[in-house]
């Protein structure tokens, strides 16, 4: 049993802390959790995930990468991010490297420095995709017209 003398708490837990449920900040995003305000304003490189593939594997389709980019949720609204319209260009290159653009569903967005480090990590959780950049994009502006019809029914929309 432990005791307030004895008990420390981790600086660190795994899947949790100050950086977010993946345990690192989004790429380029200060310790609190905020992207740079540069990025903010002008968009830029915000996730960074997965690693060079070797020579002869097979490189994956954007379906399960769809798939595993609908495993990642805004905390702040019951749909995941590809049905809200918030994954605006998904690239896979020849050798399985990726790059996602994706925008926020609004600039002051409290996610904004974990969310698209989520992305980067589903993206590279699927077997054939090897490095995956994620970049932020504001252009055009996010607005409910870029949901799908999931999405809206989902939130009571119809």
């Amino acid at each position: 049993m432990n005791t307030d003398d004895d008990y420390t708490t981790p600086s660190y837990t795994p899947g949790m802390g100050p950086h977010g449920p993946t345990g690192s900040p989004g790429f380029g995003a200060p310790m609190d959790g905020g992207l740079d305000p540069d990025i903010m304003e002008n968009g830029g490189l915000v996730g960074k995930a997965g690693a060079i593939l070797d020579d002869g594997v097979e490189i994956a389709d954007k379906e399960p990468v769809i798939e595993a980019l609908k495993t990642v949720y805004d905390p702040e609204i019951p749909v995941d991010i590809y049905e809200l319209g918030l994954i605006y260009k998904l690239d896979i290159a020849e050798k399985g490297n990726t790059r996602i653009e994706m925008t926020l569903t609004a600039p002051g967005c409290p996610v904004a420095g974990i969310l698209p480090q989520q992305v980067a990590d589903a993206a590279a959780s699927v077997d054939g995709i090897g490095e995956v950049e994620v970049f932020l994009v504001w252009d055009p502006a996010w607005d409910m017209e870029k949901m799908s019809e999931d999405a809206k029914l989902a939130l009571g929309m119809f």
